[in-house]
């Protein structure tokens, strides 16, 4: 079995910090999120992975190499313009061949692995698996619609009405019947190629489609609300453990990870679940958390950062209380000479900008 992960698209929801960033790199608890969706596909015992590009795509190259790193052999194939789902499986259909695979949209979250969809497949001898989850919004996604008889009765894509609320999770088990399936359908209203069609094509066709429902959470990561829940999820679910250097006079409270070379200085605040990464130094009387994450390499010298999360190379020396942010990397935040503590602030700031707040 091999694995087809999507990582194209323009992210234009997570503007700014999706200009100079590939969204499926935006860091959940510290990790990108693309390796979220990676390592499961590697615990599943996927060996041959292809990843689909889109225009901004050198850093997961640079961070994912040729996947030996992971246990993967990782092909890329690019995706020039979006033009939906089923085109990306149609082009790379030389690389999947005729094996059965595991299609993965890598701004996904799940807590659960893969095993259950993989169960099912050979359990029930399908020709297709979709994941399913309930959803409050159902005009945003792939919809199925299930009768009386526990028996799919349509899928739709975005349907302005409908009787369902059981969405396609955005995790697909498929074998070779999807290729014919896509080269029978047309572009949608979006002039894209939907895999929601595809796969009410194969259900047209008499082809066996089997529902796995999701257990556990699942996060869609399209928009910034999106990644601040996705990172609090994952925030939820790390082990504590402190590689750096906590002066006497702080505390810290809850599910805490600090990495090595980290300090925190005195009378400071860290409160889980919260991640500090390598090399970073936390100021005096800083507070930090809950659920917020602290990449790699920044320094905090003051203020209070809470339900955030703050990529690498960053250097925040402000008075006022972060909340409910995505700083990008290479970020200064400085309050202007003389201001006092004051209100909240609420911040999305893309890689490598300077601001006075």
């Amino acid at each position: 079995m091999r694995g087809l992960l999507l990582a194209g698209g323009n992210g234009t929801r997570l503007r700014p910090i999706t200009y100079t960033r590939n969204k499926h790199m935006i860091p959940i608890a510290n990790k990108p999120l693309l390796l979220h969706g990676l390592e499961h596909l590697a615990n599943a015992g996927i060996k041959e992975l292809a990843i689909v590009l889109g225009p901004i795509k050198d850093e997961i190259k640079e961070t994912l190499r040729d996947g030996s790193d992971f246990g993967i052999d990782i092909t890329y194939i690019e995706q020039h313009q979006p033009k939906g789902l089923a085109h990306a499986v149609m082009i790379a259909q030389d690389f999947l061949g005729e094996d059965p695979f595991i299609m993965y949209l890598g701004d996904i979250l799940i807590k659960q692995g893969l095993k259950p969809l993989i169960d099912t497949y050979q359990n029930e001898s399908s020709d297709c698996v979709i994941c399913t989850t309930q959803v409050d919004n159902p005009s945003e996604y792939g919809i199925v619609e299930i009768n009386q008889k526990g028996n799919i009765e349509r899928l739709i894509e975005k349907p302005k009405m409908s009787t369902s609320n059981l969405a396609l999770a955005g995790i697909y088990l498929f074998n070779e019947s999807i290729f014919d399936a896509i080269k029978n359908i047309n572009p949608s209203w979006r002039n894209e190629l939907e895999i929601t069609d595809a796969i009410q094509c194969l259900l047209k066709t008499g082809k066996k489609i089997s529902v796995q429902k999701i257990n556990g959470w699942w996060k869609d990561t399209g928009r910034p609300k999106d990644m601040l829940e996705a990172n609090r999820l994952v925030l939820n679910e790390i082990q504590p453990i402190v590689d750096g250097v906590i002066h006497s006079t702080s505390t810290v409270i809850g599910k805490v990870k600090i990495g090595t070379n980290s300090t925190v200085e005195a009378r400071s605040m860290i409160k889980g679940p919260c991640v500090i990464g390598d090399n970073c130094h936390i100021g005096s009387a800083v507070h930090i958390g809950p659920h917020t994450s602290i990449g790699n390499n920044t320094q905090v010298f003051s203020g209070h950062i809470e339900g955030s999360i703050v990529m690498s190379d960053c250097v925040i020396n402000c008075n006022r209380r972060i909340v409910d942010s995505i700083i990008g990397s290479g970020v200064k935040l400085e309050s202007l000479e003389g201001d006092i503590e004051s209100s909240d602030v609420q911040l999305i700031v893309g890689d490598n900008t300077s601001m006075n707040v």
